[in-house]
Protein backbone atom coordinates (compact mmCIF):
# COMPACT_ATOMS: atom_id res chain seq x y z
CA UNK A 1 0.00 0.00 0.00
CA UNK A 2 1.22 3.14 -0.96
CA UNK A 3 1.72 6.62 1.68
CA UNK A 4 -1.47 7.86 -0.45
CA UNK A 5 -3.21 4.93 0.17
CA UNK A 6 -2.62 4.36 3.69
CA UNK A 7 -2.49 8.42 4.71
CA UNK A 8 0.71 7.97 5.91
CA UNK A 9 1.96 12.25 4.92
CA UNK A 10 -0.87 12.92 6.77
CA UNK A 11 -2.77 16.31 5.57
CA UNK A 12 -3.92 18.81 8.00
CA UNK A 13 -7.26 16.47 8.34
CA UNK A 14 -5.34 13.45 8.87
CA UNK A 15 -5.34 12.22 5.39
CA UNK A 16 -3.21 11.59 2.75
CA UNK A 17 -1.40 14.91 0.91
CA UNK A 18 0.08 15.70 -1.86
CA UNK A 19 3.80 14.58 -2.74
CA UNK A 20 5.32 17.46 -4.83
CA UNK A 21 8.83 14.90 -5.78
CA UNK A 22 6.93 12.38 -7.04
CA UNK A 23 4.11 11.09 -9.92
CA UNK A 24 1.26 9.92 -8.38
CA UNK A 25 -1.45 8.52 -10.79
CA UNK A 26 -4.52 10.72 -11.10
CA UNK A 27 -7.43 8.64 -9.50
CA UNK A 28 -9.99 7.98 -12.10
CA UNK A 29 -13.56 9.55 -10.76
CA UNK A 30 -14.19 11.93 -7.52
CA UNK A 31 -15.17 8.84 -5.94
CA UNK A 32 -11.75 7.38 -6.36
CA UNK A 33 -9.94 10.60 -5.16
CA UNK A 34 -8.01 9.93 -1.55
CA UNK A 35 -6.05 13.48 -1.94
CA UNK A 36 -7.76 16.57 -1.53
CA UNK A 37 -7.81 18.83 -4.35
CA UNK A 38 -6.34 16.11 -7.32
CA UNK A 39 -7.91 16.57 -10.33
CA UNK A 40 -9.57 13.24 -11.46
CA UNK A 41 -8.75 11.65 -15.13
CA UNK A 42 -12.53 12.24 -15.36
CA UNK A 43 -12.44 16.04 -14.45
CA UNK A 44 -8.66 16.05 -16.78
CA UNK A 45 -11.05 14.67 -20.22
CA UNK A 46 -13.96 16.29 -19.20
CA UNK A 47 -12.51 20.09 -19.22
CA UNK A 48 -10.19 19.51 -22.71
CA UNK A 49 -13.84 18.28 -24.09
CA UNK A 50 -15.57 21.39 -22.74
CA UNK A 51 -13.00 23.75 -23.68
CA UNK A 52 -11.50 22.90 -26.81
CA UNK A 53 -14.05 20.04 -27.74
CA UNK A 54 -11.32 17.28 -28.11
CA UNK A 55 -12.89 14.02 -28.24
CA UNK A 56 -12.24 12.06 -25.03
CA UNK A 57 -10.99 9.06 -27.21
CA UNK A 58 -8.49 11.37 -27.67
CA UNK A 59 -6.82 10.03 -24.15
CA UNK A 60 -7.24 6.58 -24.90
CA UNK A 61 -4.15 4.87 -24.03
CA UNK A 62 -2.64 7.86 -21.89
CA UNK A 63 -2.80 7.89 -17.98
CA UNK A 64 -2.43 11.12 -16.10
CA UNK A 65 0.02 11.84 -13.17
CA UNK A 66 0.70 15.02 -10.66
CA UNK A 67 3.74 16.16 -9.59
CA UNK A 68 4.13 19.25 -7.46
CA UNK A 69 0.79 21.48 -6.93
CA UNK A 70 -1.36 20.93 -10.05
CA UNK A 71 1.19 19.77 -12.83
CA UNK A 72 -0.38 17.26 -14.90
CA UNK A 73 1.12 15.08 -17.03
CA UNK A 74 -0.13 12.46 -19.57
CA UNK A 75 2.23 9.55 -20.62
CA UNK A 76 1.31 7.06 -23.35
CA UNK A 77 1.26 4.00 -21.52
CA UNK A 78 1.33 2.41 -17.37
CA UNK A 79 3.47 3.00 -14.69
CA UNK A 80 3.53 1.72 -11.05
CA UNK A 81 2.21 4.81 -8.69
CA UNK A 82 3.71 6.34 -7.26
CA UNK A 83 6.40 6.95 -9.11
CA UNK A 84 9.63 8.83 -8.33
CA UNK A 85 11.24 9.27 -11.52
CA UNK A 86 11.95 13.18 -13.03
CA UNK A 87 9.47 13.24 -15.71
CA UNK A 88 7.09 11.36 -17.35
CA UNK A 89 5.73 11.89 -20.88
CA UNK A 90 4.31 15.27 -21.81
CA UNK A 91 2.99 18.10 -19.02
CA UNK A 92 -0.59 18.69 -20.50
CA UNK A 93 -2.47 21.19 -17.66
CA UNK A 94 -1.63 23.84 -14.91
CA UNK A 95 -4.60 22.81 -12.54
CA UNK A 96 -5.22 23.39 -8.78
CA UNK A 97 -6.03 26.98 -9.61
CA UNK A 98 -9.41 28.89 -10.54
CA UNK A 99 -8.70 29.05 -14.53
CA UNK A 100 -6.41 25.39 -15.83
CA UNK A 101 -3.95 26.79 -18.28
CA UNK A 102 -3.11 23.87 -21.13
CA UNK A 103 0.52 23.59 -22.03
CA UNK A 104 2.31 24.72 -25.08
CA UNK A 105 3.07 21.30 -25.81
CA UNK A 106 -0.12 19.63 -24.82
CA UNK A 107 -1.98 21.75 -27.46
CA UNK A 108 0.51 21.69 -30.06
CA UNK A 109 -0.06 17.84 -30.16
CA UNK A 110 -3.34 17.57 -29.41
CA UNK A 111 -5.22 20.24 -30.33
CA UNK A 112 -5.44 19.76 -34.38
CA UNK A 113 -8.76 18.51 -34.06
CA UNK A 114 -10.50 21.50 -31.33
CA UNK A 115 -12.81 22.58 -32.28
CA UNK A 116 -14.01 25.16 -29.22
CA UNK A 117 -11.67 28.18 -28.53
CA UNK A 118 -9.51 28.41 -31.24
CA UNK A 119 -8.57 31.79 -32.70
CA UNK A 120 -6.82 31.48 -36.15
CA UNK A 121 -4.06 34.02 -36.69
CA UNK A 122 -3.13 35.47 -40.03
CA UNK A 123 0.24 35.04 -41.07
CA UNK A 124 1.35 38.61 -38.97
CA UNK A 125 -0.22 38.00 -36.04
CA UNK A 126 1.25 34.46 -35.96
CA UNK A 127 4.62 35.98 -36.18
CA UNK A 128 4.18 38.42 -33.29
CA UNK A 129 2.33 35.49 -31.37
CA UNK A 130 5.16 33.29 -31.87
CA UNK A 131 7.81 36.02 -31.02
CA UNK A 132 5.78 36.37 -27.54
CA UNK A 133 4.28 39.68 -28.42
CA UNK A 134 0.83 40.56 -26.99
CA UNK A 135 -1.73 42.11 -29.77
CA UNK A 136 -5.42 43.87 -29.94
CA UNK A 137 -7.12 41.45 -31.03
CA UNK A 138 -10.96 42.65 -31.25
CA UNK A 139 -12.09 40.64 -33.79
CA UNK A 140 -12.03 37.24 -31.01
CA UNK A 141 -16.19 37.05 -30.24
CA UNK A 142 -15.42 33.82 -28.52
CA UNK A 143 -14.73 33.02 -24.50
CA UNK A 144 -12.18 34.68 -22.90
CA UNK A 145 -9.46 32.95 -21.38
CA UNK A 146 -6.69 30.29 -22.24
CA UNK A 147 -7.35 29.96 -26.36
CA UNK A 148 -5.55 27.91 -28.93
CA UNK A 149 -3.83 29.83 -30.90
CA UNK A 150 -3.51 28.70 -34.72
CA UNK A 151 -2.27 29.30 -38.12
CA UNK A 152 -2.91 28.02 -41.70
CA UNK A 153 -0.04 26.32 -42.73
CA UNK A 154 -0.22 24.56 -46.45
CA UNK A 155 -3.87 24.38 -46.14
CA UNK A 156 -4.44 23.17 -42.70
CA UNK A 157 -5.09 24.68 -39.70
CA UNK A 158 -2.10 24.07 -36.86
CA UNK A 159 -2.02 24.56 -33.18
CA UNK A 160 0.55 27.17 -32.22
CA UNK A 161 0.69 27.36 -28.70
CA UNK A 162 -1.25 28.68 -25.72
CA UNK A 163 -3.17 32.29 -25.63
CA UNK A 164 -4.32 34.07 -22.60
CA UNK A 165 -7.59 36.58 -24.73
CA UNK A 166 -8.49 39.28 -22.17
CA UNK A 167 -10.49 42.86 -22.54
CA UNK A 168 -9.55 42.45 -26.99
CA UNK A 169 -6.07 41.30 -26.31
CA UNK A 170 -4.67 37.96 -27.40
CA UNK A 171 -0.93 37.27 -24.83
CA UNK A 172 1.46 35.38 -25.98
CA UNK A 173 2.30 32.91 -23.12
CA UNK A 174 4.91 31.62 -26.03
CA UNK A 175 7.48 30.39 -23.23
CA UNK A 176 10.51 32.60 -23.60
CA UNK A 177 13.26 29.91 -25.13
CA UNK A 178 11.12 28.82 -27.33
CA UNK A 179 9.89 32.22 -29.04
CA UNK A 180 10.87 32.64 -32.14
CA UNK A 181 11.97 36.10 -35.07
CA UNK A 182 10.10 34.10 -38.48
CA UNK A 183 10.44 37.77 -40.04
Amino acid sequence: MSDEESGANGGAAGGPENDGQRFDRLPATAEDRVVAGRPTREEVVEWWEERYGLSPETWDGHTFWEKGKGKIWAFAGDLVSPNPVEAVGMRVIRARQEHWKPSTDAVQRFCGEATRNVVVLEPEEAERFVRGEDQELERWDGDWGYLVAAHEFEGAREPIGVGLYLHGELRSTVPKGRQEDLS
